[in-house]
């Protein structure tokens, strides 16, 4: 019974894990949202989340994370766009 709850406990865990960092943000928002909806924090459920907590397009913060409505445009080095790896056969 013991090894079946400490099982789970590390189920629970790696879930835990996982979904903090490889679900896509809009579903880690969805659930920061629903979350907060049933009375927890919000702003601690972002951080933990890694969610956007506050400061985006849309709040009065402005555009903090994006960059997208930057009226100068970055110039680019061709060599960082593309990256080319260079296999050497030796036979």
């Amino acid at each position: 019974m013991w090894q079946e709850m400490i099982v789970a406990l590390i189920v629970a865990a790696a879930l835990l894990h996982f979904s903090t960092k490889y679900l896509p943000v809009a579903w880690r928002r969805r659930i920061v949202y629903t979350l907060g909806k049933r009375g927890f924090n919000e702003v601690k459920l972002a951080k933990f989340f890694k969610t956007q907590g506050g400061g985006g397009c849309g709040d009065d913060g402005g555009c903090s994370s994006c960059g997208s409505c930057d009226t100068t445009p970055t110039k680019t080095n061709s060599a960082t766009q593309h990256r080319v790896i260079k296999l050497h056969v030796q036979r």
